[in-house]
């Protein structure tokens, strides 16, 4: 007997949002980043909705070019850190943490994911990133990050000792707990780890990217794996078909969970939430023209083409630099961009409902403010277009779930939770209740069992 799929859904936590204006909203908090008391709210909201995480990225570098775009991403509380305090106020939702094993030694790692599924009741999760930043690099005495072969291998040792580490540690009562004595390529680590053994048995793993030793790393080990934003529909189908395919081989075909970031604006009307997307691209700052379509340093947030007239006009191939942003453009205009560029127009459509001909028309600004890549693909309307898409998505296998980016905080969860999740509820494609109280019950994962070491 098959069992019925279950959409899942996660809340990716950036305190000021993560639209390049969600800074700059009338509701936004300048010292949000450091609030715990709006973090914890943001938390206890979406676990009312059922959500299965809310994830905290991390950063070990202070990187400049964000001031204008997302300040909160410049400095922020540490991951582990503001976990612990979600697990306080919280009873059911998953907590999802990142650490990068390139800059941080195995049992560290272990001992403290196995501490915050302690405390949590079973509710960690593991984002395992490598990350190409060279300013991180920097920090951690490296003169350049490593190439993707050496980080993955460092990361599937790193991986390889922390499982072995878990599964070392005494249960409850004290007993189990045994050496692993491990001894690699990278690492000697001795064990048994120093904390009980996760309630989990096995912390939940997440992976994301899309390099082919990214893919390998998560069809094979993880159970969520995040999908970056994918350009066209074939691009997407393809992601997800590629993952469960590479999963089928290990046997874990029903076990790999695939997440695409999903960044909804919602309102009771399509008209009002045109009006709210329109409001926060009001609110963008564009770079410095002098920066001639310059791309973002490596490892940025954001990399690619910036948010100016001259890139947009680089990426269209038509001159945009001495327009009124406000002004709508001719269709002859329209007519004349790029392969790229009409691409990209029958986004702004999407998003906008203007089009090249017709009562409401494409002005400058919508091309200037399409040119950067987004974070996550962007859905704008009412509740039922909304949910529409992520039906659509999760019934054409090319999700099982998203990671909800909100624009802004906490205006955007707020109107997401309000108004979209009793909507899936209502269409029986996502639960309206938890099945258990850790983040294994909520994807369907049984507690891993304890394995040799």
């Amino acid at each position: 007997m098959s069992v019925q799929r279950t959409l899942h859904l996660g809340l990716m936590y950036w305190a000021t949002g993560t639209h390049a204006a969600g800074w700059r909203h009338p509701d936004a908090q300048a010292d949000a980043a450091y609030d715990i008391e709006l973090l914890q709210e943001v938390s206890r909201a979406v676990e009312r909705a059922k959500f299965d995480f809310v994830f905290l990225g991390d950063r070990l570098a202070i990187d400049p070019a964000l001031q204008y775009s997302n300040p909160a991403q410049i400095s922020r509380l540490e991951p582990f850190t503001t976990a612990a305090a979600i697990a306080a106020a919280t009873t059911h939702i998953g907590i999802v943490v990142t650490a990068n094993p390139t800059y941080s030694d195995p049992y560290g790692i272990a001992r403290l994911l196995a501490s915050l599924d302690q405390l949590s009741g079973g509710r960690a999760a593991w984002n395992l990133v490598t990350g190409a930043d060279s300013a991180a690099a920097l920090n951690f005495g490296r003169e350049a990050y490593w190439d993707t072969e050496k980080r993955y291998d460092w990361a599937e040792e790193t991986l390889q000792v922390v499982r072995a580490l878990w599964d070392s540690a005494p249960d409850l009562d004290g007993t189990g707990g045994r050496p692993i004595h491990h001894r690699g390529a990278y690492f000697s680590v001795d064990g048994p780890l120093d904390v009980c053994r996760p309630p989990q048995g096995q912390v939940v793993l997440l992976n994301a990217g899309t390099s082919d030793r990214s893919r390998a790393l998560g069809a094979r080990e993880a159970d969520m794996v995040f999908a970056g934003p994918q350009p066209t529909l074939a691009a997407r189908r393809e992601f997800y078909a590629d993952i469960q395919t590479r999963a089928a081989r290990y046997g874990r075909v029903d076990h790999v969970t695939v997440l695409p970031g999903l960044t909804p604006i919602v309102a009771p009307t399509t008209e009002e939430a045109v009006a709210r997307y329109d409001q926060l691209n009001s609110l963008l700052m564009l770079a410095p023209e002098e920066e001639v379509g310059e791309l973002v340093r490596a490892g940025g947030i954001g990399e690619g083409y910036r948010h100016n007239r001259t890139s947009a006009s680089r990426l269209f191939g038509v001159d945009l630099r001495r327009y009124d942003l406000a002004a709508e453009v001719p269709a002859e205009t329209l007519a004349a961009v790029s392969e790229e560029g009409r691409r990209r127009l029958a986004e702004i459509t999407r998003l906008t409902r203007r089009t090249a001909n017709g009562p409401n028309r494409i002005t400058y600004g919508d091309l200037v403010h399409a040119t950067p890549t987004q974070l996550a693909h962007t859905v704008v309307g009412n509740p039922y277009e909304v949910a529409d898409v992520i039906q659509e998505w999760f019934e054409e296998r090319l999700a099982d779930g998203f990671n909800i980016y909100p624009s802004q905080v906490p205006g955007s969860v707020t109107d997401f939770v309000e108004l979209v999740v009793p909507e899936l509820q209502r269409r029986g494609i996502f639960r309206k209740d938890y099945p258990g109280t850790t983040l294994r019950d909520h994807l369907g994962l049984p507690v891993s069992p304890r394995r040799s070491v």
